[in-house]
């Protein structure tokens, strides 16, 4: 699925990438945050020892950043944007359009929801982002 960046986004990834040396695939300006999409197997890059590389790219952008890594398998996908939740399984079901049911660990719920919803309403916008998943259901 090809994704269309905005120029804010394509700046923002730009520094990204400039300041973490991690490359990053999408970026979503949510209310007061943003949300970077990393390339698969570059999370730790962009990170960074003790969050320091991250926080790096927060100074520069002064805004706080959720990084979730990419996967090239839907349900490994969108387990990531729940992360750090404990996900056990991801069930992907194509009745009446597609929805990832998603099994968490009871003591992760509330990891998984985020504060007013905001973790599960990322996934869910990722998700249809990036694989035309039409919601994100906690079971």
């Amino acid at each position: 699925m090809d994704l269309t960046l905005d120029d804010e986004a394509r700046r923002y990834l730009a520094l990204f990438e400039d300041v973490t040396g991690a490359p990053g695939r999408d970026c979503i300006h949510i209310d007061d945050r943003l949300v970077i999409v990393v390339a698969r197997g570059h999370i730790a890059e962009a990170i960074g020892r003790g969050g320091e590389t991250v926080e790096r790219f927060e100074d520069r952008v002064d805004v706080p950043v959720r990084l979730v890594e990419y996967a090239d398998d839907p349900a490994d996908f969108v387990a990531n944007a729940l992360a750090p939740a404990a996900v056990y399984n991801v069930t992907m079901s194509e009745n009446d359009g597609t929805v990832a049911y998603v099994e968490v660990a009871d003591e992760d719920r509330g990891v998984a929801i985020g504060r007013d919803g905001r973790t599960i309403e990322t996934a869910r916008m990722l998700a249809a982002r990036h694989f035309d998943i039409d919601d994100v259901q906690l079971t």
